[in-house]
């Protein structure tokens, strides 16, 4: 496959702080620190547990939180549910205000959702506009923010060991992982979806794959989704999704399976690529924490229930009309929150 010129120029800018190192950035009172890494387990399902899509996406409404008991085991339906808003200050949003900054664990090579902008050398995004509104709330106007860059498989480990405070780095909520962590409310909904060369013969997630090399992030729901379902592809796995499209570019793989939100914004990179078929899961995207910070987790569920608040002045809204409106047109709101208690 031809590497088309333009695509590349751009992915090695956003890619250059990741070969060198990543250096400390200052702009906007936040704080950019290297890449976390290393061996630790993957936070993805094991092979043959790829959760079934839920029916439906549950548009926001004010006051339409659905509960369920606190004791009620996690199902594919009840994984999004988490605790109810709190704006209290228990011991884990102290040790934020302590130590005076919140540690957040981000993409920065995502487009539309964390990301460098080549230009400026600042982070950008949707998540990143939500870990400033969630550090804001904590901390006060302009408040100083370390951001570290997390590859997938490494978020639930930078967790678990508080190397981060929290991850907002679209990542879906599931049971699995909600045993090793805890999420806020879903702020984003998504699905599995396959990316590839408008010219493929790759149609969607089927038998269209059997022989292609298909690529996605390792310890990502799309790796589940490969292993568990492979329709006779060759999987491959690279740290980061972005890694696929430049694979995908080189002609080093044929197709990808990515967060069709994050296939969209692949895409929006690269007029040679396209989606192809439709979603075939049903994913929401959570803020994760460490589990035993339940009054952060609350304190979080309190600012993204101001965020969505609002209609369409709301800041979800203001973010999606800036960051994702032009890859992901006609979504009208966020999803409703469930709540577990």
């Amino acid at each position: 496959m031809r590497v088309r010129a333009r695509g590349l120029v751009n992915l090695r800018a956003v890619l250059a702080p990741v070969a060198s190192g990543v250096g400390v950035m200052a702009a906007a009172a936040a704080v950019l620190v290297p890449a976390l890494g290393g061996d630790a387990a993957r936070d993805a399902p094991g092979p043959g547990r790829v959760p079934p899509p839920a029916a439906t996406h549950r548009a926001y409404v004010p006051g339409a939180a659905q509960a369920a008991p606190a004791s009620a085991p996690c199902t594919a339906r009840t994984a999004a549910e988490s605790l109810r808003p709190s704006s209290e200050d228990g011991a884990a949003v102290k040790r934020i205000k302590e130590r005076g900054q919140l540690v957040v664990g981000v993409d920065q090579n995502t487009y539309r959702w964390g990301y460098r902008d080549p230009a400026t050398g600042e982070l950008e995004g949707f998540d990143i506009d939500l870990a400033r509104a969630i550090a804001e709330d904590i901390l006060g106007p302009r408040p100083p923010v370390v951001f570290k860059a997390v590859p997938t498989n490494q978020r639930i480990p930078a967790l678990r060991n508080r190397s981060v405070d929290m991850v907002v780095r679209t990542m879906t909520i599931n049971c699995v992982r909600k045993q090793q962590v805890a999420f806020s409310t879903s702020y984003f909904q998504a699905g599995q979806q396959v990316l590839a060369p408008v010219s493929s013969a790759v149609t969607a997630f089927d038998d269209s794959l059997r022989g292609k090399r298909v690529c996605t992030a390792a310890g990502s729901t799309g790796e589940t989704a490969l292993r568990a379902r492979p329709h006779g592809a060759k999987v491959l796995t690279v740290p980061n999704q972005l890694d696929c499209l430049v694979r995908l570019q080189l002609g080093r793989a044929d197709a990808v399976v990515t967060d069709s939100a994050l296939a969209a914004a692949q895409a929006a990179q690269d007029p040679a690529v396209e989606l192809k078929g439709k979603p075939f899961t049903d994913e929401s995207y959570g803020v994760a924490m460490n589990k035993d910070d339940t009054d952060l987790v609350r304190r979080v569920n309190k600012v993204l229930d101001d965020y969505r608040g609002g209609g369409t002045k709301s800041p979800w809204m203001r973010a999606y009309r800036t960051w994702l409106r032009a890859d992901l047109p006609g979504i009208s709101g966020p999803p409703s929150p469930q709540y577990s208690d």
